[in-house]
């Protein structure tokens, strides 16, 4: 049987999920959501 304290001891982290963390987190990434916001604004100021 596993003994989950046990192994939570050993565990240690990815260094590549660390690493794409870092990307993500310190960089300005547009979502959907302000993908469409921008279209629509876009289509407002050409009518």
């Amino acid at each position: 049987m596993l003994d989950f304290d046990e192994e939570l001891k050993k565990f240690e982290p990815s260094p590549d999920v660390e690493s794409v963390e870092d990307v993500v987190y310190n960089n300005n990434l547009a979502d959907v959501t302000d993908i469409v916001k921008e279209l629509l604004q876009d289509v407002k100021n050409t009518i």
